[in-house]
């Protein structure tokens, strides 16, 4: 599945993708990282909410119509990423799939699965459960 960060295309396996939500407002947890948005009441069960652009380092924006939560399931744990937008579902071959560019400095982009090349276009492949695990190790939601 495809979503929108920042104007650039991102991707990620559909099978992590239990729900997509609109935009709630979230309950703010004190002590929390910048890019842990707070927790939701998701039918009874609440969950922890990260945006991703602040993750990620970019600048935070303002939420619109198309601001979505997707709800991801991490290793047994219900998750939410706030993302721009979700774009579609797409079917991606593994020849159209590239390792992460090596840029010659020391990055950490492990959560980089590849870069798919998919309608004209470049999509960052994340690895969902090393974006977020990360995010959670020392959260005090990480055992919400």
């Amino acid at each position: 599945m495809t979503f929108e960060l920042a104007g650039e295309e991102y991707g990620l396996e559909i099978l992590k993708v239990r729900e997509i939500i609109g935009s709630m407002s979230t309950t703010a947890v004190p002590g929390m990282p910048p890019y842990v948005k707070g927790v939701i009441n998701l039918r009874g069960k609440v969950i922890p909410v990260i945006d991703l652009r602040l993750k990620f380092g970019m600048e935070g924006t303002e939420q619109t119509a198309e601001t979505c939560i997707i709800v991801v399931d991490v290793q047994g744990n219900l998750m939410g990423v706030v993302v721009d937008k979700v774009s579609e579902v797409l079917d991606i071959r593994g020849e159209d799939i590239e390792d992460a560019p090596n840029v010659g400095v020391a990055v950490q982009n492990d959560f980089i699965l590849g870069m798919a090349k998919a309608k004209g276009r470049v999509k960052i492949l994340l690895e969902i459960n090393k974006v977020l695990s990360e995010a959670m190790a020392n959260s005090p939601l990480a055992d919400a």
